[in-house]
């Protein structure tokens, strides 16, 4: 378990990751989809966009450096298609899905239907990192004593499982239960973690908008009236915990993990589920060894800061208090009581002070401003004025702290 306090990372301003590409990559990418451009024009495009998008960070005054997921079309990232067992398919039959996740229902409400999708089709096995590279390049952008600060972000270990139905996950010739199809998963990701240790990485952050769902009313009204589930919601959240657990269980002590929760962040700044913390709190905060919490709070879909009580005096949390969907700019006064307020919780559940409570805390935007390559309803100047702003904010919190 994660019983010792990580600090720088994380770091009082944060940002999720994902920022808005450039008009260039993005009209090059489509241009190689559509055949009329060489992969390596994509390739000198993305490096030149993820050479101007460092500088702003840095000039910005971000410590936690990220590429801006530049070279992913979507926040998840190439892990799974990368590994043995796994396949990308176009067109995916509707029947496989759970309809009542809270994307999927999305989609099909909207009257669209999932146009790819990644599963199981055989035996699971990590057959080489599809981030290394990516990394090596941003960690050569920065000076060296910096690079333990820089932050890739992974995708949720169970990304491609709650979406289903149930037994359409992976062959059951393959796997005949979760825990075994579980375990294949997590044995990929101790691999993966340490492939990027090994290159320098000491700062991950796994994004998983599936836990956020568990908080979600109608997500579970779903579960419950589907006879074909063969556990309740609370138990497959406890099996996640576990899941992710063991995919951590081998990182080494000065690997800083956090995982983010958010309520969707697709094309047109849309969200996707509703519903406080409360549900999963304690499961959460106690049950899941990583070190920090980046949690979305910008609005009242994410609830109050209560379940805060529930978190350890060893781990961080991120509060995404400013929003990346919109262009409408927050006041910092009124942001700071809404951090100070938070601390206030954190402060009661564990008897300690507000001032206390305010060291394991930090700021960012609820989410990325790009978790779609498309981007937010947002412009670059929108997105450099919230970045100014988490950074004015944890300046007047945390003075002279990165």
């Amino acid at each position: 378990m994660a019983a010792k306090l990580h600090r720088n990372p994380p770091f009082r301003a944060e940002h999720l990751g994902s920022l808005l590409r450039p008009e260039n990559l993005l009209k090059t990418r489509e241009e190689v989809d559509k055949g009329t451009a060489q992969q390596k024009q994509l390739t000198s495009t993305e490096d030149d966009a993820v050479k101007d998008i460092v500088d702003l960070q840095i000039k910005l005054g971000f410590h936690p450096i990220s590429d801006g997921e530049y070279r992913r079309h979507m926040f998840w990232g190439t892990f799974f298609p990368g590994m043995d067992g796994f396949e990308e398919i176009q067109n995916p039959d509707v029947d496989i899905f759970r309809m009542y996740i809270p994307d999927i229902a999305a989609f099909t409400e909207a009257g669209h239907k999932p146009g790819e999708t990644v599963i199981c089709t055989g035996r699971i096995k990590h057959v080489g990192s599809t981030y290394v590279d990516q990394w090596e390049y941003l960690k050569n952008l920065v000076p060296k004593d910096r690079v333990h600060e820089c932050k890739l972000t992974l995708a949720a270990p169970n990304w491609y499982h709650l979406r289903y139905k149930e037994g359409k996950a992976y062959p059951k010739s393959v796997y005949s239960s979760d825990a075994e199809y579980f375990a294949d998963i997590a044995k990929a990701y101790q691999t993966e973690l340490q492939i990027l240790y090994d290159h320098g990485l000491r700062n991950v952050q796994i994004d998983d908008p599936n836990l956020a769902y568990f908080c979600s009313e109608k997500m579970l009204a779903g579960w419950q009236e589907d006879k074909n589930n063969t556990k309740s919601a609370e138990e497959l959240l406890d099996d996640y915990i576990k899941l992710y657990n063991d995919c951590i269980s081998k990182r080494p002590a000065d690997m800083h993990i956090g995982v983010h929760l958010c309520r969707g962040n697709f094309v047109g700044s849309r969200h996707f589920s509703e519903g406080g913390y409360d549900r999963i709190a304690t499961k959460l905060f106690q049950h899941m060894n990583v070190d920090t919490y980046y949690l979305e709070y910008d609005t009242p879909r994410a609830g109050g800061f209560e379940p805060l009580k529930h978190l350890p005096k060893h781990k961080n949390v991120i509060l995404g208090v400013i929003t990346s969907k919109f262009p409408e700019m927050e006041n910092l006064e009124e942001m700071k009581r809404r951090v100070y307020s938070a601390a206030d919780y954190i402060a009661e559940g564990n008897h300690e002070t507000q001032k206390e409570a305010l060291q394991r805390l930090g700021v960012s935007p609820q989410c990325g401003f790009a978790s779609h390559s498309s981007g937010n309803s947002v412009v670059r100047d929108d997105m450099i004025a919230k970045l100014r702003l988490v950074r004015e904010l944890a300046d007047s919190i945390w003075p002279g702290e990165p």
